[in-house]
């Protein structure tokens, strides 16, 4: 836990140091529509993108999240995903995931998400036949790269809420690519 506190003070410190002129609010104003894609974790459901292949085994993420400004900074937000896992030998299991939640972006430049991750489907389940069930929280900096287009690093923790699948939480880091229209 401790160290979860000093990654999010340092990436608030990141974010005082480079701190961005204020014309950047247009992109998280209310009415506006965003598109993001995330590096993803295949620890958990995720609606991110990731790929990962070791000894003949291979195992592929692909998702979006997308979402709508009801108020400046202030966007809700729904995302999905495909997983799929191929092993060496043997028949490949794959599974959905979803995400419902919020992004609130302080001083339009810092995004803080809480959002609820789930799974379903023969490659989401543990050996008991459990799905996933997380609550995330997160924080990072929108490096705004032109008028459209923002650049998130940022961290983020799930919390297990099926404890009959997991009782542990995960860490991530993750680099977002957001799109405002």
């Amino acid at each position: 836990m401790k160290n979860l506190f000093l990654a999010a003070f340092a990436v608030f410190a990141f974010a005082s140091v480079n701190a961005q002129d204020e014309s950047t609010g247009g992109q998280t104003s209310e009415g506006t529509w965003l598109i993001e894609a995330n590096t993803g974790n295949a620890m958990l459901g995720t609606t991110g993108i990731y790929f990962t292949s070791s000894d003949g085994n291979s195992q592929f993420n692909l998702g979006l999240d997308g979402g709508y400004f009801i108020m400046d900074d202030l966007a809700i937000k729904a995302g999905l995903g495909y997983n799929s896992f191929s092993p060496d030998e043997g028949d490949g299991v794959s599974s959905f995931s979803y995400r419902l939640g919020a992004k609130y972006y302080v001083n339009s430049m810092i995004p803080v998400t809480l959002d609820l991750t789930g799974a379903s489907g023969d490659g989401a389940e543990n050996g008991l036949g459990e799905t996933p069930l997380w609550l995330g929280i997160g924080a990072g900096y929108a490096w705004f790269i032109g008028d459209m287009v923002a650049i998130e690093p940022g961290l983020r923790y799930n919390h297990s809420l099926n404890e009959d699948f997991t009782d542990e939480g995960v860490f991530q880091v993750n680099i977002g690519f957001t799109l405002f229209f």
